[in-house]
């Protein structure tokens, strides 16, 4: 065994060694963010993605913020600014000069942020930010070049993609004297492995690729390449069952039992690891929540089991963290179902607004504050109603009054009182009043809560997310030959 291929096996089987958590230090420059925070995020698992706070920097006059956090081990982290984000690497111990941009004034605006692009300054050669930008190039050069072979002539894209490999390795095989070192070599690997997954006629089967980069080989929980390649390698691993071992599965899901629906996977070559078998079981059972094919009380149950009782820690926590991203109102995630119902008024569901964004308003009507709040709900109706439906949902106790009761049913929009009973209550997580949540033409969640009609702590209110939902109906109108135009302010 040569040397290069020493180092990835020990790198592949060796654990990390323990290390001592060092503070780490971002100081930035963000004149777009001026008395704003900037927050710094981890990725606590990558199949979940669910964030944990780090640390927070306010920026100030002269547009710069300092940060600081403790770390352990090489971490890919989340800098958010306002509505916008974007993504670095930190090493334990690390000082960091970064540039936190404004979004491309050019793409589109999105209600639920755009991703910005951090600038680095005075980088140094060694850091894992400066390698995984310099590879990265390197990869994309390589797919300019040689990725439209991949169906055209699959076997010179194999043999080209050898090729690059080779060259790759050669290049990196010294690279073993820092604390970055495991991160990056495991980070490569698992990209290239990516490009080795790609679609083509001169591809290697599925177990060959099991093979040759997951079996036997360590769970790298942290480096989100290689979890990249896992949550692709295991998309729609159910269907891939064998009959026999689907229908176990089934009934396993039937009985909420993780032991049954973790023996059902046995038989699955890909899966002959039990810490491997269990966390793509988490993944699996949670891909399915959605999909209409299996009770989701029976899917929430079994992974909270295995959050609690799961055999190893590591899916202990993602499970636990996917059990919170299906039952939490996360952008991008389905709507839950609602049935809204009062007597005299017509009975409406979820489905009945999927031709506009939704605007959900939950209201205290024994709140002055929260009645206050209408005619500020209404002058946006006026600007956006013709784009955007609203809905108040409301729910009276004995001292609501008739006036407020009346104002209520007398708004230029729908408004329904429903029990405390309702699970619309639950399902929205409304525990405070005005609580708004804003679902998309397709029923996902676009933010929830959402924001209002007054401005928040960064001066921000619901006017312009609506405003720019407005311009691109309005855009999408004019392609498809209807007129209209939006406003200019």
């Amino acid at each position: 065994m040569n040397r290069a291929s020493l180092l990835l096996f020990l790198l592949m089987v060796c654990p990390f060694p323990g290390r001592s958590q060092q503070m780490a230090k971002i100081t930035g420059y963000a004149p777009n963010y001026v008395g704003k925070t900037i927050e710094i995020l981890k990725i606590q698992d990558y199949l979940s993605h669910r964030e944990q706070h780090l640390g927070m920097a306010t920026v100030k006059e002269d547009s710069t913020f300092e940060a600081y956090f403790p770390l352990d081990t090489v971490q890919k982290v989340i800098i958010r600014g306002g509505n916008n984000h974007g993504y670095m690497y930190i090493q334990p111990g690390a000082h960091y000069k970064v540039g936190v941009p404004d979004r491309n004034p050019y793409d589109p605006y999105r209600p639920d942020g755009n991703e910005i692009e951090v600038l680095f300054y005075g980088l140094d050669s060694t850091d894992i930010n400066y390698k995984i930008l310099g590879f990265q190039r390197w990869i994309d050069n390589f797919i300019g070049n040689y990725y439209h072979l991949r169906s055209a002539d699959g076997t010179q894209y194999m043999e080209e993609l050898d090729k690059f490999k080779t060259n790759v390795e050669t290049a990196y095989k010294d690279d073993t004297t820092d604390v970055n070192s495991l991160f990056f070599h495991i980070y490569v690997r698992y990209t290239m492995a990516g490009l080795d997954n790609v679609n083509n006629s001169g591809e290697r089967n599925r177990y060959e690729k099991y093979d040759f980069y997951i079996n036997q080989n360590r769970i790298h929980y942290h480096n989100d390449a290689y979890m990249a390649y896992i949550d692709g390698f295991y998309e729609n691993i159910i269907p891939r069952l064998h009959s026999d071992a689907n229908n176990q599965l089934y009934q396993g899901v039937l009985r909420s039992s993780p032991s049954v629906v973790l023996h059902s996977l046995r038989t699955e070559y890909t899966l002959s690891t039990v810490r491997l078998r269990e966390l793509i079981m988490i993944k699996a059972l949670s891909d399915m929540y959605h999909s209409g094919e299996f009770p989701q009380t029976n899917l929430l149950t079994i992974l909270d089991s295995v959050a609690r009782f799961g055999l190893f820690k590591e899916n202990r926590t993602v499970a636990k963290n996917m059990l919170f991203r299906l039952t939490d109102l996360v952008p991008g995630i389905p709507a839950p179902d609602f049935v809204l119902a009062e007597t005299g008024k017509q009975t409406r569901t979820k489905l009945a607004f999927n031709d506009k964004y939704l605007y959900l308003i939950f209201l205290n009507p024994d709140s002055d504050r929260n009645i206050q709040e209408l005619p500020l709900l209404n002058d946006i109706h006026k600007r956006y109603g013709e784009y955007i439906q609203f809905v108040t949902v409301y729910s009276k106790s004995d001292s609501t009054t008739a006036a407020t009761l009346n104002q209520l049913d007398s708004l230029p929009w729908m408004s329904y009182q429903l029990q405390n009973t309702n699970p619309i209550w639950k399902k929205y997580r409304v525990n405070s009043f005005p609580h708004y949540t804003l679902i998309d033409v397709t029923g996902n969640i676009v933010a929830s809560p959402a924001l209002g009609p007054r401005p928040n702590g960064q001066y921000e209110t619901i006017d312009k997310v609506f405003f720019e939902i407005r311009k691109h109906t309005l855009m999408n109108q004019n392609r498809s030959g209807e007129t209209g135009s939006p406003d200019h302010r």
